[in-house]
């Protein structure tokens, strides 16, 4: 049975918590913990430190600190955590989320933050177990990656007031074999092949490889209905699914139906998701998707 928490959010507990290697040291008392509990081992910018009935999430990116309390434990019970600087409130996990736009890590990275909302709802063992599996599947794919001899030359660009960034001079971008637009647009479904072609603005595409190879490529696949793009959400949860993208885009092979991005030069349209595409539970939480790999 999940034990309720009463949290306590804090921006300074340094007094509080030492952490030594594998063991809590809390109040003067060494507490080695075991059972239903997440270690980080990739993701940057949080940690998690627990005691024998209760734990702290430390969220380096905005500096809050959350203290969980076991609620039918004596330290529940006592004021002296409830302070001007340390205020206590029932978390429901609805009101935690994270604005993953501006992460400065990598998707890997990132993948890795399920365990810190698994810590407020109790539910560190299933976090471990759904991360494992999303970071299996990636280093399977990375494998089978580097293992291709051929290396494309990849260009991720943008078209903004007028300007390409990256590049838009024709001479290097003859060298180019796989382009990804990145270009900002208010409406997805109208930035196609043809607009695309505008904002190059190159006479001669004669040369241009990733023209010839018709392998144009935009992060827009999937919407929601309110034009909210799945790559700032479920490229996130599931890394493994965008890295099985990129080796489609790097080296097709045609029997791969790729997650988050389309193929502008081949008409490919973006797709909006609303709750009927959702053919499961909405109570129940999504498993990771995994690529074949071997």
């Amino acid at each position: 049975m999940l034990l309720m928490y009463l949290a306590v959010l804090s921006s300074a507990l340094g007094g509080l918590l030492i952490l030594n290697g594998g063991v809590m040291v809390a109040e003067g008392a060494a507490v080695q913990v075991t059972g239903n509990i997440s270690k980080i081992e990739d993701a940057s910018y949080f940690r998690i430190y627990y005691g024998k009935t209760f734990k702290v999430i430390k969220n380096d990116l905005d500096g809050k600190s959350y203290l969980l309390i076991q609620s039918d434990s004596k330290m529940a019970i006592k004021t002296k955590y409830c302070t001007p600087r340390i205020k206590s409130f029932v978390i429901p996990l609805a009101n935690f989320s994270m604005d993953v736009s501006y992460f400065p890590v990598s998707f890997f990275e990132r993948a890795e933050w399920i365990k810190y909302l698994g810590v407020f709802a109790n539910v560190e063992t299933r976090a471990n177990e759904i991360y494992d599996v999303v970071k299996s599947n990636y280093q399977c794919l990375v494998k089978s990656a580097a293992s291709k001899k051929i290396r494309p030359i990849v260009a991720w660009m943008e078209f903004n007031d007028g300007v390409w960034t990256f590049t838009k001079d024709a001479y290097k971008l003859k060298t180019v074999d796989v382009l990804i637009d990145g270009t900002l647009t208010q409406d997805p479904f109208d930035y196609n092949g043809t607009m695309f072609l505008q904002n190059l603005n190159i006479e001669d595409q004669s040369c241009l490889a990733f023209l010839s190879h018709e392998s144009v490529w935009r992060h827009d696949k999937r919407l929601s209905t309110d034009m909210a793009l799945d790559w700032f959400d479920g490229a996130v949860s599931q890394p493994q699914l965008v890295l099985a993208d990129m080796i489609e885009m790097l080296f097709p092979t045609g029997s791969y139906t790729t997650t988050y991005f389309r193929n502008l030069l081949k008409g490919e349209e973006v797709t909006i998701l609303g709750l009927e595409n959702c053919n499961r539970d909405t109570f129940t939480a999504m498993e990771p998707t995994t690529i074949a790999c071997t």
